[in-house]
């Protein structure tokens, strides 16, 4: 990325004696995911466009522990989250955004019973605050007209009853909004939660992304907009599958938002 985005640490804010608005949770997929990446970058593009005081952990902050939980691994879960949450607690962390659904799900439900207790907010949810506060204005219209289907992910969704922040999100790029017949509480899992993005699936039909991605076709989309670096993974895998990558582009919200 040409320009020069600034990202400083909760270390450099300790340091100054001075305490961010926000603390932004990158996540594992957003850290080391060549693609995730590129949502990582979209999302701090907004929080400087905005003016957002905002701080990451950088090195200090470790895994969740959600892969580990939903594999089975308590013991596992509860190192990391006890970890994560004496850094957190140490820095006196309030407010916590992130661009991934499972960090979300996780910092929010399963952290209070270990000592975490935090005011845990998903990224499509702080977009949201900032356009309606007037923080952050968009004044494009890069896409204008385009179709767009937005797949819900069951960690913000069903787990969390959040279906209409990305929604709103999504309003403001003057898209046409389209909905996939499975949508909001009806919505149909992309496959990567759970843990099973990192096996083989087991014998049946067909994957259960490529099932997701046909739903997503049947709205004739220019872009399949998603809420969590997972579900971008797979729906893109599916897009692949069906050869249509060079048609439709798969597209995480911030990443709409910081080119509109």
């Amino acid at each position: 990325m040409s320009e020069q985005l600034k990202v400083p640490t909760m270390a450099e804010y300790m340091a100054e004696g001075k305490q961010p608005e926000i603390l932004f949770w990158v996540g594992s997929a957003g850290s080391y995911d060549d693609r995730a990446k590129k949502i990582t970058k979209a999302f701090v593009k907004i929080l400087n466009k905005a003016n957002v005081d905002f701080a990451v952990l950088g090195t200090e902050e470790s895994n969740t522990g959600d892969l580990a939980k939903r594999a089975g691994n308590e013991f596992l879960f509860q190192m990391q989250a006890v970890m994560n949450i004496e850094v957190l607690n140490a820095y006196e962390v309030k407010r916590i955004v992130t661009c991934d659904p499972h960090s979300f799900n996780c910092i929010k439900n399963e952290y209070p019973s270990l000592g975490g207790n935090y005011d845990v907010v998903h990224h499509t949810q702080f977009i949201r605050e900032l356009i309606s506060s007037g923080r952050l204005t968009l004044e494009g219209n890069t896409y204008k007209g385009k179709r767009i289907t937005f797949h819900d992910p069951c960690y913000l969704g069903r787990a969390n009853s959040e279906y209409e922040a990305p929604r709103d999100v999504l309003k403001q790029t003057k898209a046409n909004l389209v909905e996939m017949k499975r949508n909001k509480s009806t919505a149909l899992c992309c496959g990567a939660g759970g843990a099973q993005m990192f096996k083989e699936p087991e014998k049946g039909d067909k994957d259960i992304n490529i099932l997701r991605t046909e739903d997503a076709l049947e709205t004739k989309p220019d872009i399949i907009a998603t809420g969590c670096p997972y579900c971008n993974t797979m729906m893109t895998d599916g897009i692949k599958a069906k050869g249509k990558e060079n048609e439709i582009s798969v597209m995480d919200i911030a990443e709409l938002i910081a080119n509109t």
